[in-house]
């Protein structure tokens, strides 16, 4: 069996442009500068991103939000809680408790920066003058709070026209705070193995082919489609959903596209390769069951090439089906350009 290390070849330089697709950030892809000489690893890329990023946004100013602030005060401001003030005793200090709004820089969004920077800077796994950028960076964070970040502080964030340049900073720190170790007893942390990591490289890998279609092969609106067994009778409603990985319509044809990041995409049968028989009959279930009647159907099994590519095409009853690969090894324009070439049918 083919092991993951296979999937280690993939220059660092193509998993960071994957992710800009699956954020859905291709500005950040083409605006931000990668040489030829790769970091050792995506979070060593990242972090030089990071940092990159954030001189511009302090240079720019740090977002604001009016927070809601309670305190005991001699100056009277915003809505005064006599009730509180009185269990106090606070007039006997000639002072209130007063409730208020106030402008601050301590909100959600640079607590998760400066947080996930003071997690850098505990990273046994990063180098030491990258360290020190980061802590440099640190200093122009005074006022703000570090938390204990958790996901939940990632699913509150609210993003508007105001503090939209926020948003690519912030998914770099998502990703940095999802594959994060801690050692709580050493109080030092490091990463895991990103690119071993099969179930966030298979998430990156649908995301980042369906962001592609959706932005770079116009002639396709893109989206995930879900799909009704073609059954009759009492217990239907027990059928599990279908959904698509990606589906692309164009006027004349729909091609539904299910991505497979596995260790191989054939299997060995009696020293013969065969197509995965599951995979296989999960993409004729899409095909046979949807009620599209207006267009021509195909149906594709998308794999990472890890020994050697396969364009192999079949008909399937009234279905053509095509079990292809994509080379994430190769320079980034013989990657778009494959990809680009699969669904022109």
């Amino acid at each position: 069996m083919i092991s993951l290390q296979d999937y280690s070849k993939i220059p660092v330089k193509n998993i960071y442009y994957m992710l800009c697709y699956a954020w859905d950030r291709l500005k950040e892809k083409d605006n931000v500068k990668i040489g030829q000489e790769d970091e050792k690893d995506i979070y060593h890329l990242l972090t030089r991103i990071l940092v990159h990023s954030l001189r511009s946004l302090i240079k720019r100013g740090f977002y604001r939000e009016y927070k809601l602030e309670s305190e005991e005060t001699a100056t009277l401001r915003g809505k005064i809680h006599f009730k509180e003030s009185l269990s106090r005793f606070s007039y006997k200090r000639a002072r209130m408790v007063c409730e208020y709004d106030e402008l601050t820089h301590d909100i959600p969004h640079n607590q998760i920066i400066k947080s996930t920077l003071y997690g850098l800077i505990t990273c046994g796994h990063l180098d030491t003058n990258l360290k020190k950028e980061v802590s440099n960076l640190l200093t122009a964070f005074g006022g703000i709070s570090i938390v204990k970040l958790s996901s939940r502080h990632f699913k509150e964030l609210r993003l508007h026209k105001n503090n939209m340049h926020y948003g690519f900073v912030l998914d770099i720190c998502k990703l940095l705070f999802d594959q994060l170790l801690l050692n709580e007893e050493q109080s030092q942390s490091t990463f895991k193995d990103f690119q071993r990591d099969h179930k966030a490289m298979a998430n990156l890998f649908e995301k980042f082919v369906f962001n592609f279609y959706k932005n770079e092969v116009k002639e396709y609106k893109v989206k995930r489609e879900n799909i009704y067994w073609d059954a009759t009778g009492e217990d239907t409603a027990y059928l599990p959903i279908m959904q698509t990985d990606i589906t692309l319509i164009s006027h004349s044809t729909k091609v539904i596209i299910d991505t497979k990041y596995y260790h191989q995409a054939l299997t060995s049968h009696f020293d013969s390769e065969k197509v995965i028989s599951g995979n296989l009959y999960q993409m004729y279930a899409y095909l046979n069951n949807d009620q599209e009647k207006e267009r021509d159907k195909v149906g594709m099994l998308l794999y990472p090439k890890v020994d050697k590519e396969l364009n192999l095409s079949f008909q399937l009853k009234e279905y053509p089906i095509k079990v292809c690969t994509v080379d994430l090894t190769r320079d980034w324009k013989v990657i778009h350009k494959r990809l680009e070439e699969l669904v022109r049918v």
